[in-house]
């Protein structure tokens, strides 16, 4: 609508400007026009009247937690509150309606929530453990993404740093790492995390499969991060790092102060996007063994009153991994715009 305010253009008129200026595009309008009508027309029809949603309902807490015990769902309760609380006021920084000292304690509080929110769900220290094996689900996508994203974006800042020392081992033991593996699929690092990681710990150190999951997860994103990263840090002119040290301050100060937070600024979208990819990379954790989102999905395929309901599970958890992902987006949009 601000469009055709700015150009003083009525509807009728941008119609006729954009859509109907000739008449070959009138008849490719008219032709998409019936064809998206038609598609959503039956869309509707399948899911109003041939669906059979009993499969969703009857397996609803597994899409969610999996085999998690049902009477520590307090603990996932909790832990979601906290998320959500933390995400409200995280938001309202971003729109700028808190003090702005309130934005130095913000990221101290995510920074011990992490830990609180992995001992209410892995249990111990007081309360009942509750084995990796039973997070399943959309539990188990969020777990293995929000980790791997929390510990491969410093990773790959440290690569991108690294990439670009005077050191020779750093810089080339980076290039190296990087090139490596952006050279691989991810299946093939998680199948390596799966197999290879055991067999470079000691016998009494043993990692589930989770844990190396996440760990492939982090490894493979952290190259990519790290590419991203050293676009932005080549994009900040000389003249900024030439202007911090006229003012003291040392090669290490300048970067921390100075270069990186406008590098991580100028590649906001780029990051977010790997985000995005990364949280639905997980669903490539089915493929070793992990009951993720994708993961239970199969395995309530092959239930056997459901053996043929493919289209409903697949597009339930297909709406969800959308909302997720577009949320992201859209918190990358404003705080971009911020």
């Amino acid at each position: 609508m601000s469009l055709l305010k700015n150009k003083n253009l009525t509807i009728w008129q941008w119609l006729r400007k954009n859509l109907f200026n000739n008449w070959y595009n009138s008849i490719l309008t008219v032709v998409c026009l019936l064809f998206l009508v038609w598609a959503i027309k039956s869309i509707l029809t399948w899911v109003f009247t041939q669906a059979k949603w009993a499969v969703i309902q009857a397996n609803f807490s597994l899409f969610f937690v999996g085999r998690f015990p049902q009477e520590l769902y307090w603990r996932l309760w909790l832990a979601l509150v906290i998320i959500l609380g933390l995400t409200g006021l995280s938001w309202g920084a971003i729109a700028k309606r808190f003090p702005s000292r309130f934005n130095t304690w913000l990221p101290l509080g995510w920074a011990l929530s992490f830990p609180i929110i992995l001992w209410l769900i892995g249990g111990g220290l007081g309360l009942q453990p509750v084995e990796s094996s039973l997070w399943n689900g959309l539990l188990l996508t969020l777990m293995t993404a929000a980790v791997s994203i929390v510990i491969s974006f410093p990773l790959g800042i440290l690569l991108a740093l690294g990439r670009q020392s005077p050191l020779f081992f750093v810089r080339w033991f980076s290039i190296l790492y990087i090139e490596l593996i952006r050279g691989m699929p991810l299946i093939g690092i998680l199948f390596l995390a799966q197999v290879m990681i055991p067999l470079f710990l000691p016998p009494e150190i043993r990692l589930d499969r989770v844990l190396r999951g996440m760990a492939g997860l982090t490894l493979f994103s952290a190259a990519y991060l790290a590419e991203n990263v050293r676009g932005g840090l080549q994009s900040i002119p000389r003249g900024q790092t030439e202007a911090a040290r006229s003012l003291g301050l040392n090669t290490p100060l300048t970067m921390l102060l100075i270069v990186l937070p406008q590098a991580l600024r100028a590649v906001i979208p780029a990051l977010v996007g790997q985000f995005i990819g990364l949280f639905k990379d997980t669903s490539l954790l089915a493929i070793v063994g992990l009951l993720e989102l994708t993961g239970i999905a199969r395995s309530i395929l092959a239930q056997p009153q459901f053996l043929d309901r493919y289209a409903e599970v697949y597009l339930f958890i297909g709406v969800i991994y959308w909302i997720f992902c577009y949320s992201m987006s859209l918190a990358s949009r404003r705080l971009e715009n911020q």
